[in-house]
């Protein structure tokens, strides 16, 4: 299990190397040792914690694990192409010159099935985009990777969640909630990883139009503005507000009588 583990997050080590090295061609990069620790890092705490989540609630809810897996194959397989449909572009013909329409329709399903089956278990390092000629989103869409890791961590804590409700006395001689906080803990190292390597060790992070220390500031602000709750006025500012404003307009009074007093004045030495 180690081995295959191992030999799986190498794999997502290099095809995010090789997604870089794609999306930047025109630049010489270089990357650091650093980076592939955080890359490396990254990959195991988010593979290992997906594959224990699913594994945990298969064992207790059997039924409900297929259409947990279905579901999330679905809506990463059609996503790409709703993108596609929005975005009314004309059908990919350039991909290979060989192939007909129906054989293009066949390999763009092939890979949306190879983009899907990768998004079960972990953040794809290629976002596929079909209206492109590549095929390949070069941009860094920093929110859409974002509403991923949040919804995935939603996701594997509520699965947590019904297997703590329902597992049986297999799992007697574990401490059901100590392995709840630390897988919880682990996906959170992933994400931590994941933002170190972005913010730091990315070898093209100055083309970068916006980095994830803005984006997070602006998360926490708006954070901050949502749970700070505004300041109800009390019955001793009301009643403030109401003198204040019955002496504003007692003052206002007494200018408009001045005034008016003023003026008769000046009628009667006109007279």
């Amino acid at each position: 299990m180690c081995i295959s583990l191992l030999s799986i997050v190498y794999g997502a080590l290099r095809c995010n190397i090789l997604a870089i090295k794609i999306k930047y061609d025109d630049y010489d990069i270089s990357i650091r040792p650093s980076a592939y620790l955080c890359i490396f890092l990254w990959r195991s705490f988010e593979i290992a914690t997906r594959v224990i989540v699913l594994v945990l609630f298969s064992s207790v809810l059997q039924i409900w694990t297929l259409p947990v897996v279905l579901s999330n194959f679905v809506v990463f397989f059609f996503y790409p192409w709703i993108l596609f449909w929005q975005s009314k572009s004309p059908f990919p013909e350039n991909i290979e010159k060989a192939l007909s329409r129906v054989g293009t329709s066949i390999v763009l399903c092939f890979l949306t099935f190879l983009y899907a089956g990768i998004n079960i278990f972990c953040w794809s390092a290629v976002q596929l985009k079909l209206n492109d000629p590549d095929l390949i989103n070069k941009s860094q869409n920093w929110y859409r990777m974002a509403v991923y890791y949040m919804v995935r961590f939603i996701e594997n804590a509520a699965l947590l969640l019904l297997w703590y409700i329902y597992k049986t006395d297999v799992y007697m001689y574990v401490c059901a909630p100590l392995l709840v906080l630390q897988l919880l803990i682990a996906y959170c190292m992933a994400v931590l990883f994941m933002l170190v390597f972005y913010q730091f060790c990315h070898p093209c992070k100055k083309l970068f139009s916006s980095s994830i220390s803005q984006g997070l500031l602006y998360c926490f602000k708006f954070l901050c503005y949502l749970c700070i709750p505004s300041k109800a006025p009390n019955k001793g500012d009301k009643f403030g507000a109401k003198l204040s404003n019955s002496s504003d307009i007692s003052e206002h009074m007494k200018a408009v009588d001045s005034q008016n007093g003023n003026t008769q004045v000046d009628g009667s030495t006109s007279a």
